[in-house]
């Protein structure tokens, strides 16, 4: 999808602000993760795994990433939207603002004004900082909201981008239900940390390190580490070189989890207009 550069001024020089509540909520959860050792159990830790690929292949790289930030293939509104919630659940913010936040960064890549996450400000900065200093350009709904306004017109949208967190309670108490506090521990506060901390790597790490295929207008790197904890994402300079293609691992050893989730979506027949790279610049397969 081709965003739009809409004039919309930066903060400019004013100096930021530290948001305690943000600090508050992330040391917190950070904290409670670490009581882990204390709740393990072999079950826990295959929960943990699950709902890692679960939120973070199926939900955030083909859902909110692939799928609704660069229509990359479309799936029956129904699917779209069951994969949206799995994508809310992740807890990196909802589809408005995650969406609305990446085309802002594809639109000013590298920009330390109009890119949320440039990495030009430093790895820590495009890493976690720009959530803890949140910019009113990139928190506030009446402005990163334009950047997704396919997003923003559909109440169902409207309503996960403002309660996504609360989501978060009764897959708790699901949780619990099933297998007491240490499925609690490992499904919700430890995969949280874990998959923030996988995703945030694509904003930090593979603008830093890493190779480049393609000489693109900017410093995103494919970076095979990351690729593996993102189920493919890390391929970042291919993405970045073509965004809207489905698939992000064009080389036969750049492994790409998510695209077999995509490929199987297509051979069933739910995945139509799947976008591809020119064949001469991929391994077919």
């Amino acid at each position: 999808m081709t965003v739009k550069h809409l004039a919309i001024a930066p903060e400019g020089k004013k100096s930021l602000r530290l948001s305690w509540s943000n600090v508050a909520f992330f040391t917190t959860v950070h904290a409670l993760a670490l009581l882990a050792p204390w709740f393990f159990s072999w079950l826990a830790l295959g929960l943990l795994l699950f709902l890692h690929w679960l939120f973070g292949s199926i939900g955030i790289c083909l859902g909110y990433h692939r799928l609704l930030s660069h229509k990359s293939f479309q799936v029956p509104k129904w699917l779209e939207y069951a994969i949206a919630i799995i994508g809310a659940l992740a807890m990196q913010g909802g589809p408005i603002f995650w969406i609305g936040g990446h085309r802002q960064h594809h639109a000013y890549t590298e920009d330390v004004n109009l890119d949320p996450y440039s990495s030009k400000r430093g790895f820590w900065w495009s890493h976690m900082q720009w959530i803890l200093y949140p910019r009113s350009e990139f928190f506030d709904y009446e402005i990163y909201q334009k950047y997704a306004p396919d997003l923003a017109r559909q109440p169902f949208y409207r309503w996960l981008d403002r309660y996504f967190l609360l989501m978060q309670i009764p897959l708790a108490l699901l949780l619990y239900a099933v297998g007491g506090w240490s499925f609690v521990i490992y499904g919700v506060i430890l995969r949280a940390v874990l998959l923030w901390h996988s995703t945030w790597f694509v904003n930090s790490a593979t603008h830093m390190w890493g190779y480049r295929t393609f000489d693109a207008d900017d410093d995103a790197r494919n970076l095979w580490w990351v690729s593996i904890v993102t189920y493919g994402e890390g391929w970042h300079n291919n993405h970045h070189t073509y965004p809207n293609v489905a698939k992000a691992g064009f080389q036969w050893w750049e492994i790409d989890v998510t695209w077999w989730s995509i490929k199987l979506l297509q051979t069933l027949g739910l995945a139509k207009k799947v976008v591809l790279p020119p064949s001469q610049r991929m391994n077919q397969g």
